[in-house]
């Protein structure tokens, strides 16, 4: 008898995420130079980097705040085309509220400190098109939900409430539509050990659950080899080491991450 057996079925590997060649400069710094990185569907890119290194101008790139002096960034969605760095600000704006999501170091950049921290995401779903009270409301109290946010301070405002919760109301904000990509600017920095943690086992469930494709920036290894499936390091606006998270920091081959291992260890 003979056994015949099909051929495997390939997966699609395409990435969601391009970004190729990117400078910035401001003045004489250069701030970014010809930076690159793919970010595959449901992974977690992690980019770790001193302060200066350029991993938030990166980001910030990413979420279309910046405009660098050169390269391009594409993201592989059914209606989304080009270079996104050439988009005008309305579609910028409209991009950012609908397909991607953020969550700064800085809740002040986020969120509207005195509304309500319910209010703060509907805002968003607002941008998005969404008219309807209760559907803003229900909509609102699932992402905070989501997001472990306490459902009876929902009509808090972000003012009123500690750094971990303002986090919280961040992230609810940046989930609400369900974003392809998901952007981490330093989320757990000036938070309490044990608050760090919560943040980060609530991203960690999220990702799993939910696949979100993720970029989160840190100077903190530590929450970056909780979250990152693969690990990008940045130094003086460059990439000067990128690979899996495991092989990084097992075995970092350039002498900067070295350091930054060993110093973490």
């Amino acid at each position: 008898m003979t056994l015949t057996l099909d051929a495997p079925q390939l997966v699609d590997t395409r990435p969601l995420l391009l970004a190729r060649h990117v400078s910035k400069t401001y003045g004489n710094v250069q701030a970014l130079n010809d930076v690159s990185a793919t970010v595959y569907p449901g992974e977690v890119l992690g980019i770790v980097g001193e302060s200066g290194s350029g991993k938030s101008t990166f980001l910030r790139c990413l979420n279309l705040e910046e405009t660098p002096d050169s390269g391009s960034y594409t993201l592989d969605l059914p209606d989304v085309g080009g270079n996104l760095f050439d988009l005008d600000r309305y579609a910028r704006r409209m991009l950012c509220a609908t397909r991607i999501g953020i969550v700064y170091q800085n809740p002040h950049l986020g969120l509207l400190m005195k509304h309500s921290s319910s209010g703060n995401v509907a805002e968003r779903l607002l941008v998005a098109g969404e008219r309807r009270f209760h559907t803003l409301r229900d909509k609102a109290r699932d992402a905070l939900d989501a997001s472990e946010f306490p459902l009876d301070r929902m009509d808090a405002p972000p003012i009123e409430l500690s750094g971990g919760m303002q986090q919280r109301v961040q992230l609810a904000k940046a989930i609400a539509l369900e974003p392809a990509l998901l952007l981490l600017d330093e989320p757990t920095t000036g938070l309490d050990v044990s608050v760090q943690a919560l943040v980060l086992d609530t991203l960690k469930r999220l990702q799993q659950e939910r696949r979100i494709t993720m970029v989160i920036v840190s100077h903190d290894l530590g929450v970056i080899r909780t979250l990152a499936d693969r690990v990008m390091v940045m130094r003086g606006g460059r990439v000067v080491e990128e690979g899996l998270a495991d092989q990084i920091f097992q075995d970092p081959q350039a002498a900067y991450t070295q350091q930054l291992v060993h110093a973490k260890l």
